[in-house]
């Protein structure tokens, strides 16, 4: 088994996205979300780890240790029930116990950090339904991310061309519909790992390597005609001597810029950066 990381890490990763819709808001008609006071894109934390669970659940096809706790569509009280049966199974606990005392509590979160890859990096809040796991602080911290430049919200008009019934076919009717794109957006993701916490969930230098390899391919995993050509472009990674650090993590940010060289003009592909 791999040991926990014992270092610090800081890291900024440069991704873009070409004629698509990287993070659509529901309070504003699934546009892309913007700052209305600078115009800057902006794509949740949330958004992010979701490509990563996607990524992880590929390349590890469910290997035991790699299973992903929130899975679009799943009841997180069955896997809670789940890990109840195992443990009793086990021996580790009694048929009677729900996870209200904390030892029980302490059994069942490990058994959670050890099945499911994203509990042991991102944390999880476990305390409902019948069987409670408790709550769990992940060594991994995602900010939001935000465009380098501003972004333009287009709204493109799309027709369909097939009906649903005969008697639209008959009337020729052709149903319109609307499609929201950035034509081109350069994001800038900054995110910290936490040794401290690592311990806390058995977080291991094999669990980081694999995130790392998820924020390089995880798109490439993700394409959709919605999201348009998202890529990672760049990812910069700060390892600290320590599980303290060398240095604030916003010293480390600030050395690294992109800089639009030509202002005259949209970006339109990332050579427009330096």
């Amino acid at each position: 088994m791999a040991d926990v990381i014992k270092n610090r890490y800081d890291f900024t990763l440069f991704f873009d996205v070409t004629d698509g819709n990287p993070n659509g808001d529901p309070d504003s008609g699934n546009m892309p979300r913007i700052d209305p006071q600078n115009g800057q894109g902006i794509i949740t934390d949330v958004c992010l780890k979701r490509k990563v669970r996607n990524y992880v659940e590929v390349a590890k096809e469910r290997s035991p240790g790699y299973d992903i706790y929130v899975t679009e569509g799943s009841v997180l009280n069955t896997k809670h029930n789940e890990a109840k049966a195992a443990l009793e199974q086990s021996g580790k606990i009694d048929k009677s116990a729900k996870g209200d005392d904390k030892k029980t509590k302490a059994i069942a979160k490990d058994y959670m950090c050890d099945r499911f890859f994203d509990v042991r990096a991102f944390g999880a809040v476990m305390d409902t339904g019948d069987f409670k796991c408790g709550q769990v602080r992940g060594p991994i911290q995602l900010c939001f991310s935000r465009s380098i430049s501003k972004i333009f919200q287009q709204e493109i008009t799309i027709t369909r061309m097939a009906s649903t019934t005969e008697k639209d076919n008959a009337s020729e009717n052709r149903t319109m519909g609307r499609k929201y794109i950035v034509p081109y957006g350069l994001y800038r993701l900054n995110g910290f790992v936490s040794a401290n916490y690592a311990k806390q969930t058995g977080f291991t230098e094999e669990d980081l390597e694999l995130f790392w390899d998820a924020l390089k391919n995880m798109f490439d995993q993700d394409h959709s005609a919605a999201r348009g050509c998202m890529s990672a472009r760049k990812l910069f990674v700060f390892k600290h001597e320590s599980h303290l650090g060398n240095a604030p993590a916003i010293a480390l940010f600030d050395r690294i810029t992109a800089i639009q060289t030509d202002k005259s003009n949209p970006p339109r592909n990332f050579a427009d950066y330096q």
